[in-house]
């Protein structure tokens, strides 16, 4: 069961895309439907030889204040693959390298809005490098125990979508 797209166009608005398809349902009803052309990214749980993970605060915009998350970044035209631009994200924004990657599969955040797509990984066997945060991106670097990480979670206060499908698929791979 698939739409038929009729016509489609973009609009590009800083960093996104809007695409607008004009589309056939099954039902031969005619829609238009919206969402954002999201560019796919990654996000990485790092954790250091103490069993505890890298977790940064950031200043957010849309929601004026700091929130907690986990590295993550955008997939870029050098990036040969995702794997790639989660060692770069990694080292850009904690300055940190690791030597050990698993990968966690990836997942669809808002698959009704946008067509972005974010692969997982955990890292670890870290080792200090040189931080490399954009400067529009002021990031502090903390490192919490994985039982602070789950309060932070349950209470509330880490509600980075990344991050949690991230800390999710780990537990659940290896448990």
């Amino acid at each position: 069961m698939s739409w038929t797209g009729n016509k489609s166009t973009t609009q590009k608005i800083n960093r996104y895309e809007i695409v607008v398809d004009n589309v056939s349902l099954p039902n031969g009803e005619e829609k238009t439907f919206s969402y954002l052309q999201g560019t796919n990214g990654v996000c990485i749980l790092p954790i250091t030889d103490d069993h505890h993970i890298l977790c940064l605060k950031q200043y957010r915009h849309p929601f004026t204040g700091m929130q907690w998350e986990l590295p993550t970044g955008a997939i870029v035209e050098n990036d040969a693959s995702p794997l790639d631009a989660a060692k770069r994200k990694l080292e850009e924004e904690t300055g940190y390298l690791a030597e050990h990657w698993l990968d966690l599969g990836s997942f669809y955040p808002s698959p009704g809005s946008t067509s972005e797509e974010i692969f997982l990984f955990a890292a670890a066997g870290l080792r200090a490098s040189d931080q490399h945060a954009e400067t529009s991106e002021p990031v502090e670097l903390e490192k919490v125990s994985m039982e602070t990480l789950k309060t932070l979670i349950t209470d509330g206060e880490f509600n980075h979508g990344a991050g949690l499908a991230t800390v999710l698929r780990y537990k659940f791979k290896t448990d």
